[in-house]
């Protein structure tokens, strides 16, 4: 009789054997844009995600974040929209490194409500921005306040 710990361990082997091998459909590969993450400024991080012209504020993007964060390396945030022909939300903090926190991509099946959480290095303007099909983008901005940064600050 296999023990559960050999059945793991072969289907460990086995998942390891697939993905080495690229018998893994492309589907699960999932389409990762490095250089957007890599970018200085919002901005840079938003051309960098494609979009065309200047992001408008807008009431149907929301951004759910604390006032204040104790603690800059757990900072939780939510961001959704009501907004039609949305292809990615997207989490900003200004201030960081790399301003690109987080991308979502929005398809039909799936509801853009979204919740993660992020390194804060200090107080900042955090940005929830929807970027439509015709790679225009509308935000929400809230700033945060971090007591105790979390990118070793």
């Amino acid at each position: 009789m296999q023990t559960r710990r050999q059945t793991l361990k072969q289907s460990a082997a086995v998942a390891a054997l697939a993905a080495g091998s690229g018998l893994l459909p492309q589907s699960a590969l999932a389409a990762f844009n490095k250089a957007a993450f890599e970018v200085n400024g919002v901005n840079g991080a938003l051309k960098a995600l494609g979009v065309s012209g200047d992001p408008v504020a807008s009431g149907d993007v929301t951004l759910t974040a604390p006032d204040i964060a104790e603690n800059g390396a757990v900072v939780p945030f939510a961001l959704s929209t009501k907004l039609p022909d949305v292809k990615q939300l997207v989490l900003l903090v200004e201030k960081n490194p790399f301003a690109l926190a987080a991308v979502f991509d929005v398809t039909p099946e799936v509801e853009a409500n979204f919740a993660t959480r992020s390194k804060m290095g200090e107080t900042s303007d955090v940005y929830a921005v929807a970027i439509t099909k015709d790679n225009k983008a509308y935000f929400a901005k809230k700033e945060v306040k971090v007591t105790l940064g979390g990118c070793g600050g």
